[in-house]
């Protein structure tokens, strides 16, 4: 059995048949990726349709200026009550931007915070932005009481990078861009890293593996990224889907 560490099943259309699909083929637990209010309300109702997904939830650095502060108390309320198993995706974004560094760097922080306060661990975006990424959090969360291991999601960063994630008990998370005809540098970044760090994800309705691309990702195609990582490591299928399904849920206390 595996599990999908990350899709956004939630803004899909038909959210529960495709949960029952991805379970029906393997995928035991669906981490759901919610961004806004209306996709956690569903993520919340999608919860009580299929218990294997668990939900997550915070504005991305994409949004910060679109509704970051408005939708802030909704996804706190969520998270104080118990009704997430992680924060995110929260994070840096540099490369597109679509809002202030110091804004991103702001709500960052003040996810950092509710984490910290909700025992919860976190789920980040970085992309372009490792070091500043890493300046911040020895600021406001590495070092913090309480502060609990998180996922640096679809990681397409350094190996070096890599493994500054790990130095803090970080997962590395690798999605379908694994699979891609040109992933060679994160198939050898994948290869680098131990399997008891690692975890993968789809990403959904983003991202579809290489033998579907161009069609609407599934959490059901996550499996096709666990083959190629144990393609990539040399390992049996079956030994990656345990570890990384034991990493998930160490990660998630589920």
């Amino acid at each position: 059995m595996w599990i999908d560490t990350h899709a956004h099943v939630s803004c899909m259309e038909n959210p529960v048949e495709v949960a029952t699909r991805a379970n029906k083929a393997g995928v035991e637990a669906i981490i759901n990726i919610c961004t806004d209010t209306e996709t956690l309300e569903k993520g919340l109702e999608l919860k009580e349709a299929c218990p294997y997904v668990y939900n997550v939830a915070s504005t991305t650095p994409h949004d910060v200026d679109d509704h970051g502060a408005k939708e802030w108390e909704a996804f706190a309320s969520a998270a104080r009550s118990g009704r997430l198993v992680a924060v995110g995706e929260t994070g840096l974004d540099f490369f597109y931007e679509h809002a202030p560094r110091k804004k991103q760097e702001e709500l960052l922080a003040k996810y950092c915070a509710l984490a910290l306060e909700t025992k919860l661990p976190l789920i980040i975006h970085c992309r372009d932005a490792f070091e500043r990424f890493f300046e911040v959090m020895r600021s406001e969360y590495f070092r913090k009481p309480g502060a609990l291991p998180g996922i640096l999601h679809c990681f397409t960063g350094t190996e070096a990078e890599a493994k500054d994630g790990i130095s803090e008990g970080w997962c590395i998370s690798l999605s379908g861009i694994l699979t891609f005809k040109n992933g060679a540098a994160i198939r050898n970044v994948a290869k680098a890293l131990p399997l008891d760090h690692l975890v993968i994800e789809t990403d959904a309705p983003w991202l579809a593996p290489q033998s579907r691309r161009g069609q609407t990702n599934e959490p059901a195609y996550v499996i096709e990224v666990g083959e190629v990582l144990a393609e990539v490591k040399g390992l049996d299928k079956a030994e990656v889907a345990q570890v990384t399904t034991a990493n998930a849920k160490r990660i998630f206390k589920i």
